[in-house]
């Protein structure tokens, strides 16, 4: 299963009220492992910077008045491939990421987002965690997910995105989410057909757990067994 892990940077609350996207970041997960494929850029708003969006995330009108604008091909239409068909990912992704994104999306007439198609992690954490604080930096100290560089250079949509997926792990199952025990086929016989790779043998069998008075206990049991006791059968074969 893929799933892209997303956040947003804005000049404000509400694309209603004219704010505007001003960074994307977004990591790609294939079942429940992170990639190393990621997606990141920052978006020239078209208009100023309201000084309590620049305390939040440090972008300047002056800094991204070189960026390229949401509608450029390298924006909106390079993260739309880059999701795909995947699964989204967001914290308040309902209240806040998709529908902001999707704004932007059809103003520019382009497709919006399915909405049906986003987990929330919001909402996963005030599941899990009734009554706990649940926004990212507190699921980040739940989890003791190092968050030095948040602190130290403040939010980015990447590194936010990166930080949610490691909860996101946590939240639904913890790193073991990310294996994937189906066996890839391989090509064993050199022929060309296809077929399941070998298993690999340990260098050393396991050391029995069994200790030698559970062994003697067992003995005992068996030899009160009548002479058709599937047991002897097993032992004598």
């Amino acid at each position: 299963m893929r799933q892209i892990v997303f956040d947003l940077e804005t000049t404000g609350f509400k694309f209603s009220e004219g704010h505007r996207i001003v960074e994307i970041g977004a990591v790609e997960m294939v079942n429940g492992a992170v990639t190393g494929r990621n997606f990141h850029t920052y978006v020239n708003p078209e208009r100023d910077m309201p000084m309590g969006a620049y305390e939040v995330h440090g972008l300047s009108a002056e800094f991204l008045s070189d960026k390229p604008v949401f509608t450029h091909e390298s924006v909106a239409q390079a993260f739309l491939d880059f999701v795909a068909d995947a699964q989204l990912v967001a914290h308040n992704g309902i209240g806040f990421d998709l529908p902001f994104m999707n704004a932007e999306l059809e103003a520019a007439r382009l497709k919006p987002l399915d909405k049906d198609n986003i987990v929330d992690t919001l909402h996963l954490a005030r599941r899990k965690f009734p009554g706990a604080p649940a926004s990212l930096d507190a699921l980040c100290a739940r989890f003791a997910i190092d968050t030095s560089i948040r602190q130290r250079d403040g939010h980015g949509a990447l590194l936010d995105s990166k930080l949610l997926a490691a909860v996101y792990i946590e939240l639904t199952g913890g790193a073991q989410a990310g294996l994937d025990f189906r066996r890839e086929e391989a090509d064993v016989s050199g022929g060309g057909k296809r077929g399941r790779a070998p298993a690999r043998q340990r260098p050393r069998p396991l050391d029995s757990l069994i200790t030698d008075q559970e062994r003697a206990a067992h003995s005992a049991l068996i030899a009160e067994l009548g002479d058709d006791a599937i047991w002897k059968k097993v032992l004598a074969g």
